[in-house]
């Protein structure tokens, strides 16, 4: 089944994948219920798609109304395969694509807040709760109503005690499963 934006302002247009294995593309079932769950709030949002791979998440975001998107990648295949699929979808004057390392760029100063941060890194390797542990050290990077969404398989899956957000719901779909996390109220400002 060829990747594709599911709605939205560009909805049907078809998105490249990147060749192998090094990534994981989402199914349309799981980017359907995805966004069933955030339903309006995606409207306006700002979003760090943050292992981008084909940039699928953070387009569909786009496609349905979303103010930003950051997507980041490690690899350059994907980083040009995310500005093709921006260039195909017409989004592109409202992303930026960043490559580098995902926990370099967590664990620098923020230059800006988002209020989602998508993880879907490769898997087995436990990069999630690395990335998740990153940004809950680093909270000025999310807006005081920021999500963090993670994306991974079952198996994977092990608590983690964090200071910033916390886990408020799960919900699996055949082998992936999708980790919801908000952030919490803190007393220091959230400034950058």
């Amino acid at each position: 089944m060829p990747l594709r934006v599911i709605a939205g302002s560009a909805k049907s247009r078809k998105l490249k994948s990147v060749p192998g294995d090094t990534t994981r593309p989402v199914t349309d079932r799981v980017k359907e219920a995805l966004f069933n769950i955030l339903a309006n709030d995606v409207y306006d949002s700002r979003w760090w798609d943050l292992f981008g791979g084909t940039g699928a998440i953070g387009i569909e975001a786009l496609s349905r109304g979303a103010e930003f998107v950051r997507f980041s990648d490690l690899n350059r295949l994907p980083v040009e395969i995310i500005k093709t699929n921006l260039e195909t979808t017409g989004l592109n004057q409202k992303a930026e694509v960043r490559r580098g390392d995902a926990f370099t760029m967590l664990a620098t100063q923020p230059d800006q807040q988002f209020d989602y941060l998508y993880i879907a890194p490769p898997q087995y390797k436990e990069l999630w709760l690395k990335a998740l542990q990153l940004a809950d050290g680093n909270p000025n990077w999310f807006s005081a109503v920021a999500w963090v969404i993670v994306q991974i398989h079952p198996a994977e899956y092990k608590e983690i005690e964090l200071k910033h957000f916390e886990k408020f719901d799960e919900r699996k779909y055949g082998s992936t499963l999708l980790i919801f996390y908000e952030k919490t109220a803190t007393p220091e400002a959230n400034t950058f």
